[in-house]
């Protein structure tokens, strides 16, 4: 088993992954969340923007991805902590009731960036949820996913 994967040892015990000997690149991640909200909130979509009484909706989204993004290895035990050099969250709705939310991750380091990516568009999801919760609790999030990595051993582009 600890051949199989990388956090376990030989011990079949996790461990941290060591990147001492690794060299520093530039590597990027991009993770997408969807979520599906209810008709009646999308009809408060004002200039952009949907306004609850715990504020303006996307802009706190938006900030709560970042924010966990650079809280990633407090959350997940056995990721590096990481100094990013940009972090960008994007939500858009891309049909009737779907807002898609795009979380942009770069540093230079020994390791990647598809957890803090990941992590950032999940939370900026559940920040919409728990923002909206009391309107509804209809509101569905479907997928968080990778969509895109570079630097490292290998790239992923998801078509």
């Amino acid at each position: 088993m600890a051949d199989d994967f990388s956090h376990i040892n030989n011990k079949d015990q996790p461990t941290m992954v060591d990147v001492g000997n690794k060299s520093n690149s530039v590597r990027t991640a991009h993770a997408r969340s969807m979520i599906t909200l209810t008709s009646e909130l999308i009809k408060l979509l004002d200039n952009d923007e949907i306004q609850t009484k715990k504020g303006p909706l996307f802009q706190t989204a938006i900030l709560a991805g970042i924010m966990a993004c650079k809280q990633t290895p407090s959350l997940i035990p056995l990721c590096h902590p990481l100094a990013l050099d940009k972090c960008n969250v994007e939500i858009q709705i891309v049909n009737e009731m779907d807002l898609q939310i795009d979380c942009t991750v770069k540093t230079t380091g020994k390791t990647g960036v598809e957890m803090e990516a990941l992590t950032g568009a999940a939370v900026a999801a559940l920040t919409i949820y728990d923002m909206c919760k009391s309107f509804s609790h209809d509101l569905v999030i479907r997928e968080t996913k990778l969509m895109a990595k570079s630097g490292g051993k290998r790239d992923f582009r998801r078509e």
